[in-house]
């Protein structure tokens, strides 16, 4: 322990003294202190001329352990306010994880929201980079072959405009070019756009023969199907490499009386059966 100058340094500690079957309570400063019972040894000093000097240093030593004792509860309020400051930043940046998270879930709420809206609302012309952007989009929920979609290379109106067309029921994928011009959809519900790299879990049960178009890994898994009980060649079935509709994305198609059969693979895109029976697994 440090001292002032000019303290005493570190003072010789007192002769061990005869223990005493009762130590003599202390008495106030001044005051005649109790002589301890008479020993056969030689007569020591009185008890306060003994302490006289330890007193002036206890009284030192006192000072310094109140002294450290002050700096201690010092050190410890600045500790504590320390702590406090730590504790308050800790309470804002909670505050402020909250209100990211807050923000943050906002963001997904609206981003939620902009992609459940269609793309291309209702029924009419839509210009292709203008009102539509190229893509590939869904619509379902049609019935009856009521929904006709086209895509057009200008906006003539003349048979030769016609890129591909279809009448719907069920389900259909489009896949619109930068290249087209315009995209007609009449009696169709909503489309919605969809990522052509999607995949999922596709659900079992039988395939609904005038469902419309599946995509392969998404909405089908790829294997062995039959229809049967088809009558007249109404049922009409197509393997597709792509949602272009054009000639050269078929990959493989029929009119069907009777059984049909068929083999999707993974390697197909989309697999479209109009007017035929549902289509059960075989493998």
């Amino acid at each position: 322990m440090s001292h002032g100058y000019g303290a005493p340094q570190d003072p010789q500690q007192p002769q061990q003294q005869p223990q005493y079957s009762q130590y003599p309570p202390q008495q106030p400063f001044g005051a005649p202190q109790p002589q301890p019972p008479h020993q056969q040894q030689q007569p020591k000093r009185s008890w306060i001329a003994r302490h006289k000097v330890l007193t002036a240093v206890g009284a030192i030593v006192v000072l310094g352990v109140i002294g450290a004792a002050v700096g201690a509860g010092g050190s410890g309020d600045k500790d504590k306010g320390k702590d406090n400051t730590a504790h308050s930043g800790t309470k804002s940046d909670a505050k402020g994880g909250g209100k990211t998270g807050e923000k943050a879930g906002e963001k997904a709420e609206e981003k939620k929201e902009q992609e459940a809206k269609p793309a291309i609302a209702g029924e009419g012309d839509f210009q292709v980079g203008g009102d539509v952007k190229p893509g590939t989009y869904r619509t379902t929920g049609n019935t009856d072959g009521m929904c006709y979609w086209e895509r057009a290379k200008d906006s003539k109106g003349e048979l030769d405009s016609i890129l591909a067309n279809d009448n719907v029921s069920g389900t259909s994928y489009v896949t619109i070019a930068a290249g087209d011009k315009l995209f007609k959809s009449t009696g169709c519900k909503d489309w919605t756009a969809v990522d052509e790299k999607a995949k999922g879990t596709p659900p079992g049960g039988p395939l609904k023969g005038d469902g419309g178009m599946f995509k392969v890994g998404v909405d089908i898994a790829p294997g062995t199907y039959k229809s049967s009980g088809n009558t007249d060649d109404m049922c009409y079935w197509e393997r597709a490499k792509d949602a272009g509709h054009g000639i050269d994305s078929i990959a493989a198609n029929d009119n069907v009386s009777g059984s049909a059969i068929v083999t999707i693979t993974a390697k197909d895109a989309y697999f479209k059966t109009t007017g035929c029976k549902d289509w059960k697994k075989t493998g």
